[in-house]
């Protein structure tokens, strides 16, 4: 199992789809980003043809520990990514502790999973923002631990820290 973390357009993802051809070809795409606006269609998009067929992609916002059980044949599986499925719960305010418990009971050790690293700048003004801060850091926390070996992207380099 692999973590890929980073800043916004540090090369997250396309380090992660690179290392996940290594692992074989039956490959499974969990995405949580859903087409709420035009400028998110066009990445989803984007992603999308980045990977080609290549991947069976499974698109799902929130259950993603669901998908994960279907996807524990599959040779790797990239979830993408952790950033926006916290948002996600959060902004639906579902039970966040069970469903991140619900993921970590699901991970099959197949996993290369994308998160973003928030908690490198200022503390956040308001509440919300702080706690998506504290709940993503602590996720992403919980993963690394269980994670084989961990990834901080740079400007496009992928700094192995695990």
């Amino acid at each position: 199992m692999i973590l890929v973390t980073g800043g916004e357009r540090s090369g997250k993802s396309s380090f992660a789809l690179k290392k996940a051809l290594e692992f074989g070809a039956k490959r499974a795409f969990i995405a949580t980003a859903e087409a709420i606006d035009d400028e998110m269609r066009r990445r989803i998009e984007k992603h999308k043809s980045e990977r080609a067929n290549l991947f069976d992609t499974f698109e799902e916002p929130i259950y993603i520990d669901k998908i994960l059980v279907k996807a524990s044949s599959y040779d790797v599986c990239v979830v993408e990514c952790m950033t926006t499925w916290i948002g996600n719960i959060l902004y639906r305010d579902l039970d966040l502790n069970e469903r991140v418990e619900n993921f970590i009971d699901s991970l099959n050790g197949n996993e290369i999973i994308v998160t973003n690293e928030v908690g490198m700048g200022i503390v956040p003004v308001d509440a919300i923002t702080r706690r998506y801060v504290e709940e993503l850091g602590r996720l992403n926390a919980k993963i690394a631990k269980l994670c084989d070996e961990v990834y901080f992207m740079v400007s496009g380099i992928a700094v192995k820290i695990k």
